[in-house]
């Protein structure tokens, strides 16, 4: 019986212990936090993730692990938050922005879906027209462009000009299209 009490209470000053070491380390996570930029869930960017994961770890790990003390547990969180500081610095490198951030791909030119690209940012023919539905779109018709962004969104470009072309045309118009009418909207998801 007492190695079913022990296995499930433990021992009474190593709960009061992680007590007292969770709530310092949600502080002192809060604390830290606080001095970081602040970016929204939608504005995350992979390795923004991958920080956030991180230290959620590190706080979780620490703040049950008997072999962890608190100072460990800070100066960890504290090196990863400065590490995710100087990655979001250097994402400002075209040069190393490259390595950092996925670089954007070409869903939809010209009414045209790229079935490749698509099949590489992991998402479906039912994906992609969902997306232009919240748009507005039934179709990749009067699409100029769909891009797949960095951050996972997809931009949605219409060809204001093409449509203007097509009602032209089933009237009977001569008016050849190059470059007149309004200017393109760019709409995100």
């Amino acid at each position: 019986m007492d190695l079913i009490l022990h296995a499930l209470i433990g021992d009474p000053h190593g709960v009061v212990g992680a007590a007292i070491k969770t709530s310092t380390l949600f502080l002192t996570a809060a604390v830290l936090f606080r001095f970081t930029e602040r970016r929204t869930l939608a504005e995350f960017a992979p390795f923004d993730w991958i920080a956030a994961v991180a230290a959620g770890a590190i706080v979780g790990r620490a703040a049950t692990a008997s072999d962890t003390s608190w100072l460990s547990a800070t100066v960890a969180l504290s090196c990863l938050l400065v590490a995710h500081a100087v990655l979001a610095r250097l994402r400002l490198v075209p040069g190393i922005r490259r390595f950092i951030d996925p670089p954007l791909k070409v869903l939809i030119r010209d009414g045209q879906v790229d079935r490749r690209n698509l099949r590489h940012c992991g998402l479906t023919t039912s994906d992609l027209e969902a997306v232009l539905r919240l748009h507005g779109h039934p179709n990749a018709d009067g699409v100029n462009l769909a891009i797949f962004e960095a951050k996972g969104a997809i931009s949605v470009l219409r060809d204001d000009n093409r449509n203007d072309n097509r009602k032209d045309n089933e009237a009977g118009s001569s008016r050849s299209g190059l470059g007149h009418g309004p200017p393109r909207r760019r709409e995100t998801a």
